[in-house]
């Protein structure tokens, strides 16, 4: 485990945080419920023990959904969507989306997650086109 502290936001900016913590695990998650919650084939989350979670601007604007009889629980900003940390009571973990950090992190996923349920265009995406903007 290693010590990890960054910054992050919402897409709109009225969200601001700061985490810190050790981190016990970085997933990319293709359950069905995070590909219905990003709407993309996996999640990516960062999991922090001992984790700290400051929230800096907007906390007003934070909802949190759990989706009745799972563990799958998204936090969100209300304005924009954006999905934001939350604190996993049962794996008594923090959960911070990869994609809310503001700064770059050099930590890799530790592994894939529930791939059976894999979206079946996911396969081979490294051998399609690759383009630095909008081809259109």
């Amino acid at each position: 485990m290693s010590d990890f502290k960054n910054i992050g936001s919402c897409l709109c900016g009225e969200v601001n945080y700061e985490v810190s913590g050790k981190i016990a695990g970085f997933y990319l998650c293709h359950c069905q419920y995070c590909q219905k919650d990003t709407g993309s084939e996996h999640a990516a989350n960062i999991f922090l023990s001992d984790g700290d979670l400051k929230w800096l601007k907007g906390e007003g604007n934070i909802k949190c959904f759990t989706l009745p009889r799972t563990r799958h629980t998204k936090s969100f900003c209300s304005q924009c969507g954006s999905a934001l940390p939350y604190a996993d009571h049962i794996d008594d973990a923090l959960v911070v989306p990869a994609g809310s950090l503001d700064k770059k992190i050099n930590t890799k996923p530790n592994a894939h997650l529930f791939i059976s349920s894999k979206a079946t265009w996911s396969e081979a995406l490294e051998n399609i086109k690759k383009f630095d903007r909008l081809p259109i």
